[in-house]
């Protein structure tokens, strides 16, 4: 293929499968816990980070990790101590973040609007070699915490008092989802931005859960969708001089859409097939609400 000739498309679409799988892997337990905006927080915190790097002369990839994952942890601690004015700081936190980009990227040498552009809305021409290696180094963390820890991210992101209960530290878990979502962001910036990365970490997972009956299939389809649209932006975004974050978030929506046009008859056929296969149960409307499944009962 004509795209894998050039080495900068080489590295813009590795980067890309590693967004697609990395940022629906941290957003089924964002949306779980009715965190969706998130990513969306963070990422403004991020553009601090960016600019600091060039004022600096320091990667702006790992210095908006820095900042992101300090950004996170504020977030969490504003959430648990916050009581009535936590919406007011965590606002001064996203407000601030995006000033200190603005103004540190202005102060920088080599810094321009131009440069903190390619890093809001994404840029595949400009992702380098050190850029990768950062990504793939960070995108290995979010794999291991996602998959590592599932029942135990799962258990809390489902019902936090019930997961204190059976003994599981709530808040430990709770600051590494946190800390984890900050560095999805870091690894989503260059190609899909900070200002759409929510959307990769949120979409593809209210997408999969128009067809999956499960955690584990849900988790499957939405990387399975995040990584299919990371890689169709990328490639439309190299053939029709598009900007790739925008690509990649609608045809993210898209997916959103088909699925969900195509869920209501998959659960109509799901709901006759096991009327016709066990007629003797209640049907699903008569069942007793707000029983709760374990893990290994919703496929973690």
């Amino acid at each position: 293929m004509e795209i894998l000739d050039y080495a900068f498309m080489q590295r813009a679409l590795l980067a890309a499968v590693l967004v697609g799988i990395t940022a629906p892997a941290v957003g089924i337990y964002l949306v779980q816990r009715r965190q969706a905006l998130m990513g969306d927080g963070i990422g403004h915190v991020a553009m601090t980070g960016v600019g600091l790097g060039f004022l600096l002369t320091w990667s702006p990839v790992w210095m908006a990790t820095l900042v992101s994952v300090i950004g996170a942890v504020l977030m969490e601690l504003i959430r648990w101590y916050g009581r009535t004015r936590g919406d007011i700081a965590l606002a001064m936190l996203f407000y601030g973040g995006m000033a200190g980009g603005v103004m540190f990227i202005n102060l920088a040498p080599t810094g321009s609007n131009a440069n903190l552009t390619s890093y809001l809305f994404g840029s595949l021409s400009t992702v380098s070699e050190s850029d990768v290696t950062a990504i793939c180094i960070l995108a290995a963390f979010v794999v291991l915490v996602t998959l590592g820890l599932r029942r135990q991210l799962f258990a809390v992101s489902q019902d936090e008092e019930f997961a204190r209960v059976t003994g599981l530290p709530v808040r430990a878990l709770n600051l590494l989802t946190a800390i984890t979502a900050a560095v999805t962001v870091t690894v989503a910036m260059r190609v899909v931005g900070l200002l759409l990365v929510s959307a990769l970490m949120v979409v593809p997972v209210a997408a999969a859960q128009q067809i999956g009956r499960s955690f584990a299939a849900t988790f499957v389809i939405a990387t399975a969708i995040g990584v299919s649209v990371t890689i169709g932006g990328t490639v439309t975004s190299y053939y029709q001089d598009v900007p790739p974050g925008a690509t990649i978030v609608l045809l993210t929506i898209g997916a959103f859409m088909v699925l969900t046009a195509l869920a209501t008859p998959l659960a109509r056929r799901r709901a006759r097939a096991q009327a016709a296969a066990d007629p003797a149960h209640d049907p699903a409307e008569c069942a007793i609400p707000g029983t709760r499944k374990t893990t290994d009962e919703v496929g973690v």
